[in-house]
């Protein structure tokens, strides 16, 4: 069969939730265009069901992905890297569909991104040592401080960004051993959906990390205000969703992370966004003494 009566195959981008693929619960879609306006694919335009389906699917994964250590943690977002990698053209092509970029301008964005995803994972079991540690007491007692996990957090991708940025404010909350409720992009969704593809053939738990695209507006509230999610990340809300998700957010205390103009993506991260999803554990515990003369250690 010649190449030009061949049928074109177009590709069914889906959620990603709970390490599987479903189509969102409502049956919806809407479609997805370039910078131009033309077609590129009918995305799911995930449901408060889609939504809830995510929260139960991060919060069965939290246990064990809390409970993995640090060096583990690091060797599987090391591993997606890789993986992110092999499928650089894919992204390249749909980031520069997605933002309006030339294919050089692109593949920097793309460099950028996987280079943010090793550099994060290289961070798993050193973030420790910078915000945790030994107490100083006055008395015969160990008094050490070691951060832990806030648990699920919904996680509000950049609008304008929609790989870079994504990755940036995914890849500090999982790394730190979160699990994650992503809401991407709402006009590019398509680099975070082809993310999940890449996620479910990784060594990463399903449920660690679950995908939803469509409208944060709709689904925010319902996130903000459910019981079972621990903190919430707003870096791709405006100001008006921002204060309605963080009101709804103080219902049940949920850690709300404010969001902060970004000027460039591509600019040192630091730790701050690892540290956001951070509890500290406190724990003293007394010296005890040696010998008979009681010398303490």
């Amino acid at each position: 069969m010649s190449e030009s009566t061949r049928l074109n195959v177009f590709k069914t981008y889906k959620l990603y939730v709970g390490g599987k693929f479903p189509r969102s619960e409502s049956g919806r879609v809407y479609e997805v265009t370039d910078s131009k306006g033309n077609w590129l694919a009918n995305a799911p335009l995930s449901s408060r069901k889609d939504a809830r389906d995510a929260v139960v699917a991060a919060r069965k994964a939290f246990g064990g992905w809390s409970g993995a250590t640090a060096y583990n943690r690091g060797q599987i977002l090391y591993r997606i890297a890789e993986m992110l990698e092999g499928r650089r053209e894919q992204f390249v092509r749909e980031v520069g569909e997605a933002e309006g970029l030339s294919k050089s301008k692109a593949g920097a964005v793309v460099d950028a991104a996987i280079d943010r995803w090793v550099w994060y994972a290289g961070w798993t079991d050193k973030i420790g040592q910078i915000v945790g540690g030994a107490n100083p007491v006055a008395g015969p007692f160990f008094n050490l401080s070691t951060p832990e996990p806030t648990g699920v957090v919904t996680v509000i991708a950049p609008q304008d960004s929609s790989f870079l940025g994504l990755i940036s404010v995914i890849a500090p909350v999982i790394a730190t051993g979160n699990t994650a409720v992503v809401i991407t992009s709402e006009k590019s969704p398509l680099p975070a959906l082809s993310l999940g593809e890449v996620l479910a053939t990784s060594d990463l738990p399903g449920g660690v990390v679950n995908i939803l695209s469509g409208k944060a507006a709709e689904m925010g509230p319902h996130l903000a205000s459910h019981q079972d999610v621990n903190a919430i990340d707003l870096a791709g809300a405006n100001a008006a969703l921002a204060k309605e998700l963080e009101i709804a957010a103080a219902d049940n205390l949920k850690r709300v992370l404010r969001p902060q103009p970004v000027d460039d993506w591509n600019a040192d991260p630091g730790t701050s966004r690892m540290t956001a999803f951070l509890e500290t554990k406190t724990v003293w515990h007394p010296t005890g003494s040696l010998g008979s003369g009681g010398s303490s250690y």
